[in-house]
């Protein structure tokens, strides 16, 4: 049984992926630093530091199969220390002529900082990946309903019409933004650790330039121009970067629950039988899948916030802070994994009601078009002096259940200044999108 959510066999579905968690679960994290090691002794022996055949042994011995796992654990809490115990484990199954030269002047942020590029590179492909699947269901939700006309709402109220397409195209653009946004990033946050005990790596003398090259290399991870013991920037970025994705797709998650409102229904869920909205109502069709989007964007927000205090860092290491990253930075890569996939099973399953979207335009008597209204009278009038008498008049016809037109056709200033088939022309919905549509083209075109 886990006791984090992420770990759990009955909720795990909702808080990760199987492909994000065999990363970051004790194994994964294991044989990703036993492949570190085997690459360390690897460039060492390149540039002359280590025997070749001591390397050629850890690579050979570099699984984590061949480690008793409890043992690790046991040596871990033994020392005190957070690699030793891997170390101590690694060399009892090394032949006596390697494992002297394991961890061979490394401390352990050259390993686990290594690893946290290694996995924040990983994790950017699984994002970048699935970013592009979100995209190209959303592109076509933005194709499908470009001019499906819908109530465009400020502040929680109606206000002028717009398409469905254009709000689908408002959050293509925005994930395609992402996907910049992380190509633009990851030069920065991709690339290893090697600093030794302070940073300087002067263990390794006259061949520290030349090891970190060649470790980095073999990794295919960037060089650092400075070891970044203390600069964790670049962790929290990517943590940051994870906080807006999945703050979009939150915001998206918002977006479907509250037009799943049966009082508005002009978008449901997709819906299997057999799922369950309350054991106590057996008629609720509860928004699960957009409801948990805005949960997963909340606690990765809050991750992120814990990354960015790990920034301020004491002197040339400082565990308070650099170990907080350990806590928050899988569990934001987890939940973002899951809230990606998620959101790909809501958009691309999507059930639009392109008619209730209508009704709830009419349903407006007509006051969805005033500002319409106000700019055919200002060409008349003037815009302000507009404003007044459209709002008078709109104010007039609802204190009297009375819908726009009827409101607009009584008001002598209003039918002084503009006809009936004036007026009329301004109440249509389908003519005051201005450019919604074209709007939709401009970002379906920007690949």
């Amino acid at each position: 049984m886990g006791a984090h959510l992420t770990d759990s066999v009955i909720y795990r579905h909702l808080w990760s992926t199987k492909e994000l968690h065999d990363l970051f679960d004790d194994s994964g994290r294991l044989q990703s630093w036993l492949d570190i090691l085997a690459a360390l002794a690897e460039a060492q022996a390149e540039v002359g530091l280590v025997p070749r055949e001591a390397a050629e042994a850890i690579r050979g011995h570099a699984d984590v199969a061949l480690l008793d796992l409890d043992e690790v654990a046991a040596q871990t809490r033994a020392t005190g220390h957070s690699t030793l115990g891997l170390i101590r484990c690694l060399r009892a199954v090394l032949p006596a002529h390697a494992a002297e030269w394991v961890y061979y002047g490394a401390t352990v942020q050259d390993v686990s900082d290594t690893w946290t590029a290694l996995v924040m590179r990983a994790v950017a492909d699984v994002v970048d990946r699935d970013l592009a699947g979100l995209c190209d269901a959303v592109a076509a939700l933005a194709q499908t309903h470009r001019d499906t006309v819908m109530c465009g709402r400020t502040h929680g109220q109606p206000g002028l019409p717009i398409t469905f397409g254009f709000k689908a195209a408002v959050w293509l653009a925005e994930l395609r933004r992402h996907r910049e946004r992380l190509w633009q990033a990851r030069p920065r946050f991709e690339v290893v650790q090697l600093g030794g005990a302070l940073g300087t790596m002067e263990f390794w003398g006259e061949r520290a330039l030349p090891l970190l090259a060649a470790f980095a290399r073999r990794l295919r991870l960037g060089e650092p121009v400075v070891p970044w013991i203390t600069a964790r920037d670049g962790v929290a970025e990517f943590a940051w970067l994870l906080a807006l994705v999945t703050g979009t797709l939150g915001k998206i998650g918002q977006e479907v629950y509250e037009l799943q409102r049966p009082e508005i229904g002009e978008l449901r869920e997709p819906f299997t039988p057999g799922q369950v909205g309350s054991i106590t109502m057996p008629h609720k069709r509860n928004p699960e899948l957009s409801e948990h989007l805005v949960t997963l964007a909340r606690i990765v927000r809050a991750d992120a916030g814990v990354a960015a205090e790990a920034m301020v860092h004491e002197h040339e290491r400082d565990g308070r802070a650099w170990k907080a990253e350990w806590l928050v930075l899988p569990e934001a890569c987890l939940l973002t994994g899951a809230a990606l996939a998620l959101a790909r099973r809501l958009l691309e399953g999507l059930e639009v009601d392109a008619e209730r979207m209508r009704v709830n335009v009419e349903l407006g008597g007509g006051y969805l078009l005033s500002e319409p209204v106000m700019r055919a009278l200002a060409d008349r009038v003037g815009k302000h002096t507009a404003h007044e008498i459209v709002y008078e008049a709109a104010l007039a016809g609802r204190a009297q259940h009375l819908d726009l037109r009827t409101a607009l056709l009584a008001d002598q200033r209003v039918s002084a200044a503009l006809t009936v088939e004036e007026i009329d022309a301004c109440l249509d919905p389908a003519a005051a999108l201005g450019a919604a549509p074209a709007f939709v083209d401009r970002v379906l075109k920007d690949r």
